[in-house]
């Protein structure tokens, strides 16, 4: 079960449908919704969420760099750091 922010949960389970076959049910408790999903239906939408959270940590690990790369120290303080490494 997985916690989501509006205090609802996602149950992910599987379950045997009436001819023997396995299915992938998504339920969202909540609201009642509920996805009957075939095992490739569930491997495609897992692949799709992986890639898409894939995404997203590479913008958000592009915006951090570049933040980094934008937030340059002052002048005086690096000098500082290289004349403290080389002081008599």
């Amino acid at each position: 079960m997985i916690e989501l922010e509006s205090g609802s949960a996602l149950d992910i389970a599987l379950q045997e449908d009436s001819s023997g076959r396995d299915r992938v049910v998504v339920t969202l408790q909540a609201q009642g919704y509920e996805l009957n999903l075939t095992p490739h239906q569930a491997r495609v939408l897992a692949t799709a969420l992986i890639m898409a959270v894939n995404r997203a940590e590479v913008r958000s690990n592009l915006k951090h760099s570049q933040n980094m790369v934008r937030g340059v120290q002052p002048a005086g303080q690096k000098r500082g750091l290289f004349a403290q490494a080389f002081a008599k």
